[in-house]
């Protein structure tokens, strides 16, 4: 009995030599194994030999020549020559976001294009209609660098397999316009698109489109609708735009900035581009700040840099010192404000912006010292929501105009507290009640001053209180 326990313990112990030498050996690499490098904390101090629109400023010839002796057109014809897949892969690999405001994988969604055509041609459509108020990045694009923004045309629609490139520019924007147009006939001039663009055998038109100053075809389908010749007023979906967009072909929205950066991130590799801000918030942007800064601009930055360091290296600081910030809205008028405790250490990128309650959207941050009236500065957007909406959405047409009216008499304080609570309550029916996303940028703003600023508000609504009684 103990012999035949004594050979099931030596079995045992055989059984179990492999696994503790593997055990140990495996111990011993990862001891021996470098330590994987710490996660950057720090972001910003984007270099000059990094910047992708290296005349933001307008102090070179923005046209062919300057333009070509910035990089721009250089062996187009190779990257287009390695087909679509090859652009596609190179666009995801880059973690490029959309730099429209949604943030949404730019390679992917130029993926959803068909890979086949069923006789139908398919088209790349930019949106330039820059309508959201504080934003001013595109503009820029447009007027100092336009044949970054042409020829991100062509390798986009080489990605997408589209005939042709259709830019929808804001009607405001004059000279804008021009000089894109100038642009573009440069370009046809050079055989870089039309026939045989840049001798690769691939047809590729470019058609510049004026809006007509309407807010609403900032939206994807409701700028589909306005090409279209029809009033701009958001579609249903599905049908995608993909499946089913302008003309009724397989048609990609995209936004300016995100169609101008893809030449350079094809030549430059998605490492290179991916290797600036924090995991899934990769790559350069340009933001615009202005408001109640000492200068404002518009800055090509590393993502994932910090609000505070955004305004301090670019801006020369808040208007009276930081002490005197009052709140910052990060991303255009439709996203919800911060307060300045936010804004100390919030970076800017899609992810940290929505866990403060916010939105990097277009990255036009807002300046307000506290010589504001927050209260007031808010009613004025509602207004701007109020008079921009389309109609179409029962929520959105009757809920704006409510907003509006309600944020007047917050305004002068001429209210009841409880109608705070109301106020949220509409803002609520409101957000994703709508077809488009106008209802929800109409309620934001609101909803950010009543979670940052309801003390103001009451305040406000007991002096005016205070001041009728005293009358009586």
């Amino acid at each position: 009995m103990l012999r035949g326990q004594h050979r099931s313990l030596q079995r045992l112990s055989q059984s179990l030599r492999p696994f503790t030498s593997s055990s140990s050996a495996a111990q011993q690499a990862q001891a021996q194994a470098p330590a994987e490098p710490a996660q950057r904390t720090s972001f910003g101090g984007l270099k000059d030999e990094d910047r992708i629109f290296t005349n933001l400023y307008g102090q070179g010839d923005p046209f062919i020549k300057g333009a070509m002796a910035r990089g721009d057109w250089h062996r187009t014809k190779d990257l287009v020559l390695k087909g679509a897949d090859w652009v596609i892969d190179q666009m995801k690999k880059s973690n490029l976001r959309g730099r429209g405001g949604a943030g949404f994988p730019s390679g992917l969604k130029w993926s959803f294009m068909p890979k086949a055509s069923d006789g139908r041609p398919s088209y790349v459509v930019v949106n330039a209609d820059e309508s959201e108020p504080g934003t001013c990045k595109d503009r820029e694009i447009m007027r100092h660098d336009p044949h970054k923004l042409v020829e991100g045309c062509l390798i986009a629609g080489t990605g997408m397999r589209a005939r042709a490139a259709y830019i929808y520019i804001r009607g405001e924007y004059v000279n804008e316009r021009i000089a894109l147009e100038r642009a573009v006939a440069e370009a046809y001039q050079k055989g870089f698109i039309g026939k045989n663009a840049c001798g690769t055998g691939m047809d590729f038109d470019v058609i510049v489109h004026y809006g007509a100053g309407a807010y609403i075809c900032g939206e994807e389908t409701a700028l589909l609708e306005s090409l279209e010749g029809k009033t701009g007023k958001p579609r249903l979906k599905p049908p995608f735009p993909a499946n089913v967009g302008l003309y009724g072909c397989p048609s990609t929205v995209t936004n300016v900035e995100t169609v101008a950066v893809a030449p350079t991130i094809l030549r430059r590799g998605p490492e290179w581009f991916s290797s600036f801000g924090r995991k899934n918030n990769h790559g350069t942007k340009l933001f615009c700040i202005s408001g109640h800064v000492n200068r404002p601009c518009t800055v090509e930055e590393e993502m994932s840099i910090s609000l505070k360091e955004l305004i301090e290296r670019h801006c020369g600081g808040v208007r009276g010192g930081w002490d005197n910030l009052l709140a910052v809205i990060p991303g255009g008028s439709s996203v919800p404000l911060l307060p300045q405790r936010i804004c100390n250490d919030v970076l800017m990128d899609f992810d940290a912006l929505k866990e403060a309650q916010s939105g990097l959207g277009t990255a036009a941050v807002i300046v307000m010292d506290k010589s504001t009236d927050v209260i007031d500065a808010i009613a004025r957007l509602s207004y701007f929501y109020k008079h921009e909406s389309c109609g179409q959405c029962t929520p959105c047409r009757e809920g704006a105009p409510w907003l509006y009216d309600m944020m007047q008499r917050m305004r002068k304080g001429d209210a009841r507290l409880e109608e705070i609570d109301m106020l949220w309550e509409v803002t609520k029916q409101i957000e994703g009640h709508t077809i488009c996303a106008l209802g929800d940028a109409a309620a934001w703003p609101v909803q950010g001053l009543i979670r940052h600023f309801r003390p103001e508000m009451e305040d406000r609504i007991e002096k005016a209180s205070e001041r009728i009684a005293a009358t009586v």
